[in-house]
């Protein structure tokens, strides 16, 4: 597949104490494919009764044969499992309208495949969740690069290196890695111009094997404090600092670790905690799975696992620029169910 995704990268350190792959790749038979497409046809737009559609998806992925079911069924139940998983070979949408240049849902769509493979990988791994200062609450993200916000921590970027990070939310508890999704869904829509953009995955797993001891005991410390995401600071807080308590980066038992960072800045609150910030940054970029996605591919992230980034590319914003679509995934709502809005049960403040 070296056309259409790159191969794990081979990482600086040894990798032998890690006990499972950490990267996965499922190919669906062209057959399945078709058929799956055909199904997801039929459902038309989602957003017109989302649990309607959602139980649809439901009875079309299940037609799926039972290993490839249970492929992506377990990627999302078990703690040993990848932390991310290409997805090869899906149905499309026969036709595309222009790629929206403002962030939000295209206008003029035809057909809806592409939401429907988004939401039904979604629905395998849990239920998909709306966040009301991210993409205004939408469950479908539309990721595309925004001309104001090129060089920006954000999706709408381009022209800068997107570091490693978690997708998170602004809490009021304080803690910003309590309320975030558990799942991401990338799926690809249109690629870039030249094809050369990547999104990049790295596991607490494999960070953590890599690190040196003392800069792992301090990361486990709660040493640094998370900025809350762009969205949030961009369009409630005026562009200013809102941080969350001090928290450790990594956490959890040492065989299964679990990693947050935030994409919008990472506070540390001594010099030992800033080198071994700047160190994490670099074993991410040794240890990261790397893909180049193309239409017919998404991306199964585990959010709390690993951490993705992006690498930069050139977006011309003449309708034909890299479209990604996004869904956020929470295994169980009961728990953020202090965030639900009076009026949607799946979008959360």
């Amino acid at each position: 597949m070296t056309t259409t995704a790159d191969r794990p990268l081979a990482p600086a350190a040894d990798r032998s104490t890690v006990a499972v792959p950490t990267f996965a790749e499922i190919r669906l038979p062209d057959e399945v494919r078709d058929a799956l497409g055909t199904a997801l046809t039929a459902v038309g737009d989602p957003t017109t009764d989302i649990d309607h559609a959602m139980t649809r998806y439901h009875q079309a992925f299940a037609a799926l044969p039972t290993g490839l079911l249970q492929q992506l069924i377990d990627f999302g139940r078990h703690i040993d499992a990848p932390g991310v998983a290409l997805v090869d070979n899906l149905p499309v949408d026969p036709e595309l309208p222009d790629t929206p240049d403002d962030g939000g849902p295209a206008r003029g769509k035809a057909t809806f495949v592409a939401e429907g493979v988004l939401l039904g990988l979604s629905g395998l791994l849990g239920e998909p969740i709306g966040v009301t200062t991210e993409k205004a609450g939408r469950l479908v993200h539309d990721v595309i690069p925004v001309q104001g916000g090129a060089r920006t921590q954000t999706n709408q970027g381009s022209e800068v290196f997107l570091n490693f990070h978690s997708d998170i939310t602004h809490d009021v508890i304080g803690r910003y890695d309590i309320a975030n999704p558990d799942f991401l869904v990338l799926s690809c829509v249109r690629a870039d111009h030249e094809g050369i953009a990547m999104t990049s995955y790295a596991d607490a797993r494999d960070i953590s094997a890599a690190l040196e001891p003392e800069v792992l005991e301090t990361l486990r410390s709660p040493l640094f404090r998370l900025n809350a995401p762009g969205s949030y600071t961009r369009d409630v807080a005026g562009d200013t600092e809102v941080l969350s308590d001090p928290v450790p980066l990594i956490s959890g038992a040492g065989e299964y670790p679990e990693i947050v960072i935030s994409a919008n800045g990472v506070r540390a609150l001594t010099s030992g905690a800033e080198a071994a910030l700047s160190r994490l940054q670099e074993v991410c970029r040794a240890v990261s799975h790397t893909v180049r996605l193309r239409p017919g591919q998404a991306l199964l992230i585990n959010n709390r696992k690993g951490v993705h980034a992006r690498s930069t590319f050139t977006a011309r914003y003449d309708g034909r620029d890299r479209w990604l679509q996004r869904t956020y995934v929470r295994r169980n709502l009961w728990d953020i169910r202090y965030r639900v809005t009076p009026d949607n049960r799946r979008v959360h403040f």
